[in-house]
């Protein structure tokens, strides 16, 4: 729709030559203005064209998938080329790279041998499969049939069946556990543990019941026996269970609109900040020959949160490790059960303010507990330390202003380790993942991938080589084999876009900005139209995430990432910036920005980020602003719209926890924060008050003027649409308009094509007033 202001011209008469210049001009401008419009009708062919689905005819292959060969150092993979489909075999050690076979003469065998003919571009094989300790051969299925193909000889043979079929003893039905020394065995029935010995079954548990049960279902009541939640201690006759104790917890629920052949009601639990009734943990060791079982006190925190630590159990079986975190998020502690007796010992205990990072937490068991590696901020920044069994500190494994996480490789025997690093590569974006190897006693650091971009790995099994696999948004991925120095071995694949590039795309283009402090550097992607006018200024649209537990901004070559690059070709300016708070590579300071602020943290740095842009490119029109995003994405499209409204004209917002009170407990207490007080009475024993309140969306409902659309799906368990139903309430009291849509059947991941159309065509009727008249979707 196209709005013309009225212009009030009746002081002046038709006949004043004054008047009629006048009418003249203005006349003028408003052709003018209505040509400017329609000459950005949006263009839906080339968003079409350009849309991934499309593009991916001519770049099918983005990356490699490689598969290790037991005890060879060597690995396989295939690559989509011109020709077809290849398979290659890669020796690092002698730094050779070659096909495995012909795919003419494979399919021309097989179709001698079965009868078929093969397309050899779209040629496949199923289940390939390679002997441990031998890289010449292996076996794969087709037509149901098993094959043998010998590489270095190029030959291929049928294996009989009875050669190729290879049956396991089963030990029983799958709802049976059975101990190391196949002595026993243990089931669940009706939430409760029994034991299996010879003939006798024996009743091991009575206080389990639906949501507090012995069972891997745990919230189902059924007839049938289940697989039972214990863990074996090594090849002892010990097991434990922790259970989660839900029965208090509150349910929420979602109707199946389109269940048949009635509407059905799914019930799931759902803890929201503050709530008094939350999971709480019970941790029993279990002497299946005596009978004997034994309460672990586990007990510190109140409503505090248990996670057993993997350790190696089967070669130290005297000890088992768990962590415990307090409800406020900023205590944690590491500690030790006896298996034989139930003690328990504190080894490690650290407090983190405001909150621990538990997405990038990690401990590592080492040598019975000799070696234990801790990560923690306690500089701000994320490093590993290295303790002792006692929980002495020995040393720092690890040091400086970058974050480290995620250690992917331990050598206890050559005491070093492999892990991510963000930030330490001066001049690079600090939020590109680079891999390195240190010493346990933090000497010997060494940076095994570089590359400016964000890298990936895929190591052996032991072997002392990796794949590095590594790309930009504005650089096709790279793959290739490295030794344990870094140093380049083989060059596998880099992907071609010339095929793209020749149809007219275009890389989108990376940006750095300043946060609305004017000094943190923030980074994102810019997408453009492939062709731009130089007469025209285009609406510039902001897809967000804000976190808090990452941005989502993309680092990665794709080809077109949440469709942002087709919606540009619509004839807009796409941008997608991470903000302070929303990224946990870049530091507590910054990752803990939003804390306590967990509506508005982002909603200035997104502002200022756009108006930057506008001044730094001419062809962005400040005065055509939209914003939108799903999840987290969508509660602050619609908060940013409500809070500036005369800056954004629209917004699309989708699934969004517009009402963080009532969204998942673990989001709104650990990033808003929660506040504990003193006892209470509660289901029969004392307990702590904790409250949690946090400013929501909902509450600025008055201020809507721009367009707002509201989608959510009726199925989403994860955001319940109750948040955007609350949001749709507040503006009809406010007496507001505003578009809504519902999807029937959709949960939390609504996103589908009808869905990208929906946000094409909104933003093209209200950015570019380009309406589609009622026409149905292509």
């Amino acid at each position: 729709m196209i709005v013309f202001w009225p212009l009030q011209l009746c002081a002046l008469k038709s006949n004043n030559a004054k008047c009629l210049e006048m009418k003249k001009k203005l006349l003028f401008a408003m052709l003018f203005c209505v040509s400017f419009v329609f000459a950005q009708k949006a263009d839906f062919r080339k968003c079409d064209k350009f849309s991934e689905k499309n593009l991916k005819r001519y770049c099918p292959a983005l990356g490699i998938y490689p598969s290790w060969i037991p005890k060879t150092g060597m690995f396989w993979y295939n690559y989509m080329t011109d020709e077809g489909l290849k398979y290659y075999i890669v020796d690092p050690r002698k730094k050779i790279k070659r096909e495995m076979f012909s795919s003419e003469d494979m399919v021309a065998w097989l179709t001698e041998r079965l009868g078929k003919t093969y397309n050899v571009r779209d040629f496949r094989l199923s289940t390939l499969t390679f002997e441990e300790g031998n890289a010449n051969r292996f076996t794969f299925l087709k037509e149901g049939r098993k094959f043998r193909y010998y590489i270095d000889e190029k030959r291929l043979e049928e294996i009989e069946e009875a050669d190729a079929c290879h049956f396991f003893p089963q030990r029983g039905p799958v709802w049976q556990s059975w101990s190391a020394d196949s002595s026993c065995r243990v089931y669940a029935w009706k939430h409760n543990l029994y034991l299996l010995k010879g003939e006798d079954t024996i009743r091991l548990t009575t206080d389990g019941e639906r949501g507090f049960s012995y069972s891997v279902m745990r919230d189902k009541d059924t007839e049938n026996k289940t697989t039972p939640a214990i863990s074996w201690v090594g090849n002892e006759n010990i097991f434990y269970v922790l259970r989660q104790d839900r029965r208090q917890v509150k349910e929420l629920w979602v109707i199946d609109h389109l269940a048949e052949p009635r509407p059905k009601l799914k019930t799931y639990k759902f803890p929201m900040p503050g709530e008094k009734d939350v999971y709480r943990y019970d941790l029993q060791l279990f002497y299946p020959i005596t009978g004997e079982k034994i309460a672990v006190n586990i007990n510190k925190y109140p409503d505090q949160e248990v996670s057993i630590i993997s350790s190696d159990l089967e070669k130290y079986p005297d000890d088992l490790y768990f962590t415990r975190k307090s409800r406020m998020c900023d205590c944690m502690d590491l500690c030790r059960v006896n298996t034989r007796t139930g003690e328990v010992t504190e080894v490690i205990s650290e407090v983190s303010k405001p909150y621990f990072t538990e997405q990038l937490f990690d401990c590592r068991i080492l040598n019975g507990g000799q070696d234990i590696l801790w990560w923690s901020e306690r500089t701000g920044w994320g490093h590993y330390y290295l303790y002792d069994r006692d929980g002495r500190l020995k040393n720092a494994v690890t040091k400086g202003n970058f974050v480290v996480c995620h250690a992917s490789r331990v050598d206890v025997e050559k005491r070093c380790m492999v892990f991510e690093g963000y930030g330490k590569e001066k001049g690079i974006n600090p939020n590109y993942r680079f891999y390195y190897s240190v010493n346990f006693d933090g000497s010997g650091m060494r940076l095994l991938t570089p590359g400016n971009g964000y890298h990936s790995v895929e190591f052996g099994r032991g072997e002392p080589y990796f794949v590095d696999i590594y790309s930009r948004v504005d650089m096709a991925p790279i793959s290739v084999v490295r030794n344990m120095e870094g140093k380049l071995l083989v060059e596998l694949e880099k992907v071609d876009v010339s095929k793209m590039e020749k149809i007219g795309w275009k890389a989108p283009r990376r940006i750095q900005v300043k946060a609305a402090d004017g000094v943190t550097d923030l980074y994102g992607v810019m997408y453009t139209p492939f062709v731009m006018d130089s007469t025209l200024s285009y609406p510039i649209i902001a897809y967000v995430y804000p976190g808090p537990q990452e941005d989502q901004v993309p680092q990665v070559f794709a080809l077109d990432d949440n469709s942002n690059q087709s919606l540009a070709q619509l004839g807009f300016i796409v941008v997608h910036v991470g903000f302070r708070g929303g990224n946990m590579f870049r530091g507590r300071n910054f990752y803990n920005f939003g804390y306590g602020n967990l509506r508005d943290y982002a909603l200035d740095d997104c502002k200022y980020m756009i108006e930057q842009l506008a001044d730094r490119y001419s062809f962005i029109d400040l005065d055509r602003v939209g914003i939108y995003g799903h999840s987290g994405g969508g509660f602050m499209s619609a908060t940013s719209l409500l809070t500036y409204p005369d800056f954004y004209k629209v917004a699309v917002a989708t699934s969004g926890n517009y009402d963080n009170n009532i969204y998942t407990k673990w989001w709104g207490e650990m990033y808003h924060g929660v506040k504990m007080k003193g006892e209470n009475e509660r289901h029969g024993r004392k307990g702590y008050i904790f409250e949690s309140k946090i400013p929501t969306t909902i509450e600025l409902a008055n201020r809507l003027k721009g367009k707002l659309l509201l989608i959510t799906g009726d199925m989403d368990n994860n955001v319940h649409p109750a948040n955007t139903m609350r949001l749709v309430h507040a503006l009809i009291e406010a007496n507001k308009r505003f578009d809504m849509l519902i999807v029937p059947g959709a949960d939390h991941g609504i996103e589908s094509p009808y869905y990208y159309n929906v946000v094409r065509h909104y933003f093209a009727e209200h950015l570019l007033g380009d309406s589609m008249d009622g026409a149905d979707f292509k």
